[in-house]
């Protein structure tokens, strides 16, 4: 599983500790960690302070690999933060989905609505044409 972490030095027994920070759900979606995880690692020894690295890790939490983030996270600001895709962008598109998803539904409710509102005179349409029918049979009978 993929995180982003923050190299800490000197961790017991001198090796590196790597504060969790985020983990990736998919391809484009990270969670941030609620509670602070240090995993201690000597494989990390010859990554710097402060650094910040993405890190696999196995489900027993060792580490498989360790790289600087450097590149990936001006990947994300090239992709997203220079093109203009800002939180505030995404919060109002988010809202906009959600407007258009009310409107859809209410729209598919009316619909629903009118679809039954039309069975039923269809209904009394034929009702009506039936007993037309059997008057107009009965005239028939009558005038005969």
């Amino acid at each position: 599983m993929l995180y982003l972490a923050q190299v800490q030095k000197k961790g017991l027994l001198g090796k590196t500790g790597l504060q969790l920070l985020a983990r990736q759900r998919s391809e484009n979606a990270w969670t941030l960690l609620p509670e602070e995880e240090t995993i201690l690692t000597a494989e990390a020894n010859s990554l710097s302070e402060g650094m910040l690295v993405l890190v696999e890790l196995t489900s027993t939490r060792q580490v498989l690999t360790a790289q600087d983030a450097k590149d990936w996270l001006l990947d994300i600001m090239q992709k997203f933060l220079v093109s203009g895709i800002t939180p505030a962008f995404l919060q109002q598109e988010t809202e906009r989905a959600e407007q258009w998803r009310q409107s859809l539904t209410l729209q598919s409710q009316e619909l629903d609505r009118r679809a039954l509102e039309l069975e039923a005179r269809k209904e009394q349409i034929q009702d009506m044409e039936e007993k037309l029918k059997r008057e107009k049979r009965t005239l028939d009978t009558q005038s005969t």
